[in-house]
């Protein structure tokens, strides 16, 4: 299972959002590409960069320094935020990323999910973010009337071959993974499912595995010392 470090975006800072809350955000560091070069150096295999800004306004608003960060490591980043029709998801290919994270585009258009991936393959993957089961876009701010699983079933059919999975409520609490959903959502398709939110210790990251999760992406707990980014490749690694 990947263990993939978040870098979350917001006015060119490295930030986190509580339960993506934009109002409940703590700066971590004004040079991300710098973060990134050190998720690099303790032994990240795959990074997860996410335009907030972008996440807020259905465009590209931090994407300068995405692209520094993409030249900055030599490691495969998959991108997110704001990106809403195909020329956004094969610019950000061109420019080196190796996979294009759909959130709100691919619940309001199932058909631009379906394209991309006929496009694209695996390189596309889809982000499920629930709050007590119930999808929401728009930067989490709307809630839609739809069951993240039915979500996921629905455009697996179309194609989609891999979900980033985020509890909302769970989301930067250093609680735990909501154990639940995620091994629900393993088991509703063939698609890849990576888990978001929760995660607050190696054991946390085991567990995961366990259940079947392709990958982890850990954000605070990462940035706050609590998981070891080499003790949790590690662990993982044992448990695989």
């Amino acid at each position: 299972m990947d263990v993939i470090p978040a870098i979350d975006l917001r006015g060119g800072r490295c930030v986190r959002l509580v339960q993506g809350d934009y109002d409940r955000e703590t700066v971590f560091s004004d040079d991300p590409v710098a973060v990134a070069r050190r998720w690099a150096e303790e032994g990240a295999l795959r990074l997860h960069v996410v335009d907030l800004d972008g996440a807020r306004e259905g465009r590209p608003v931090n994407d300068g320094i995405v692209r520094q960060i993409i030249e900055a490591v030599d490691l495969p980043v998959q991108v997110a935020g704001g990106v809403r029709d195909l020329d956004a998801i094969e610019g950000w290919l061109a420019a080196g990323a190796d996979r294009v994270v759909l959130g709100t585009a691919a619940v309001r258009d199932p058909g631009l999910a379906a394209e991309a991936c006929r496009r694209h393959g695996e390189r596309i993957v889809v982000s499920i973010d629930a709050r007590d089961g119930v999808v929401a876009v728009e930067g989490w701010r709307e809630a839609t009337e739809e069951q993240a699983e039915a979500l996921l079933r629905r455009l697996a059919d179309l194609g989609v071959r891999r979900f980033v999975y985020t509890d909302i409520n769970r989301d930067a609490m250093l609680q735990s993974p909501n154990y639940e959903a995620i091994e629900t959502m393993v088991a509703a398709s063939e698609a890849a499912v990576i888990a978001a939110g929760g995660v607050a210790e190696v054991a946390h990251l085991v567990r995961l595995a366990e259940l079947g999760a392709e990958g982890a992406i850990v954000g605070l707990a990462l940035y706050d010392g609590r998981v070891a980014l080499p003790e949790a490749l590690a662990a993982v690694r044992r448990a695989s």
